[in-house]
């Protein structure tokens, strides 16, 4: 159901992205990269790095940050240092590589049903997933809202577990007013470029504990504690000094790019307000939040028309909204050949795959842009009201 040539100013006629990167000054950025270039230190633990672990083990209040070159990666490192094996409870509702993270080092990822209003794991469904073979649960923050921390901690020291969390999408919130960041064993944060904070391509792993802070720094340079001596079955997952610059850059607009969020989020609550079907997902105030998923689920009984449909109309006015974690990582290879029943255990997991849609947001997008996205959506519905209306017409 293409709505038409599309209208609105010259910057609405390029691809509106859900991820388009922020980018802080770039004036300071480039700066930093001429700083690097005269150093000729490009990577290996250099002093840019070093500055954006100390800066950002500050901002989160945390003991370590220790920086790699992407979150996958990050996950890998903390999942080996916190020595998991056998099975590990994740949500089928994330991003693949929570899962390839586990399943890369020959460890069984075990699909848990997640909470409908906060689509984050739901600590009910945890014990009876629990088999001696199991030795962690990694809870996911999805959207920057917490996962229950209070519940999953209780249940892991309870049944002797390691907790880690993949807090990709959380940097910069809180959870009862502390930083995400600073539970569990180790929290992972994805510094990818589609983040509201990027290092261009990176990531980090968080941890109050110092013995897993120095083991995750010997294993993330190959094992090496010193000169021609490996420790440790280790990768290369260190940041290079160019991440670290962006990020660094990035850090320092951080508030900015919150407060972007925030107010684009506004202007979508506003502009959404009415549309039947469609509701967008809110945050609780009690906590901050980054805002960088502007999360709407689609009711196609109310709607009349379907996700997947409200998604291609977008498509088709270069508005490139997403359908998020779809169809859930059980549904993926090789896990849906592996598990193929695992759906059975993870019927919110599915219902709320089939409805999720997010929608542009960032720097890149002022309020007449939302207003325009907006009532492209309405229009939509409103066509769909009315075809329904004939048909029952016709019927009658």
């Amino acid at each position: 159901m293409p709505l038409g040539i599309l209208s609105g100013p010259p910057a609405f006629r390029d691809r509106l992205y859900v991820g388009r990167p922020n980018v802080g000054d770039r004036t300071a950025f480039l700066s930093r990269i001429n700083d690097m270039l005269d150093r000729g230190w490009l990577t290996n633990d250099g002093p840019f790095v070093q500055e954006l672990e100390r800066r950002v083990a500050a901002y989160v209040g945390v003991r370590h940050c220790v920086a790699m070159c992407n979150a996958t990666v990050a996950l890998e490192i903390a999942i080996r240092a916190l020595e998991l094996s056998g099975e590990v409870i994740i949500p089928s509702y994330t991003f693949i590589a929570t899962a390839h993270s586990l399943q890369w080092q020959q460890i069984t990822p075990v699909f848990a049903d997640i909470d409908a209003d906060t689509h984050c794991i739901d600590p009910g469904v945890i014990e009876q997933m629990i088999t001696p073979r199991t030795t962690g649960i990694i809870g996911v923050h999805i959207w920057g809202q917490a996962c229950d921390v209070d519940a999953l901690a209780e249940i892991a020291s309870r049944r002797k577990l390691r907790l880690m969390f993949d807090a990709a999408h959380a940097f910069g919130c809180t959870h009862k007013g502390r930083m995400i960041g600073n539970n569990g064993d180790a929290e992972v944060f994805s510094f990818h470029a589609t983040k509201f904070f990027n290092t261009l391509e990176g990531g980090a792993v968080t941890t109050n504990n110092d013995e897993l802070a120095a083991k995750m720094r010997l294993m993330r340079n190959f094992g090496f504690s010193g000169y021609d001596n490996v420790v440790y079955v280790g990768t290369n997952g260190k940041m290079n000094e160019a991440a670290a610059a962006m990020g660094l850059t990035n850090l320092e607009a951080v508030d900015q790019f919150v407060e972007i969020n925030r107010r684009n989020w506004d202007f979508y609550r506003a502009g959404l307000a009415g549309i039947h079907g469609l509701s967008l997902f809110s945050y609780p105030e009690r906590d901050r939040n980054n805002f960088q998923y502007v999360v709407v689920a689609v009711d196609a009984d109310t709607a009349g028309l379907t996700r997947d449909e409200l998604v291609s109309v977008l498509w088709a006015e270069n508005v490139i909204a997403r359908k998020y974690f779809w169809p859930g990582c059980h549904r993926m290879e090789p896990y849906k050949s592996l598990y193929p029943h695992a759906g059975l255990l993870t019927p919110v997991t599915e219902k709320v795959a089939q409805r999720v849609m997010l929608l542009p947001t960032g720097a890149s997008i002022d309020a007449t842009t939302i207003d325009i996205i907006c009532e492209k959506l309405r229009v939509a519905v409103s066509r769909a009201a009315d075809v329904r209306a004939m048909t029952r017409q016709r019927i009658d």
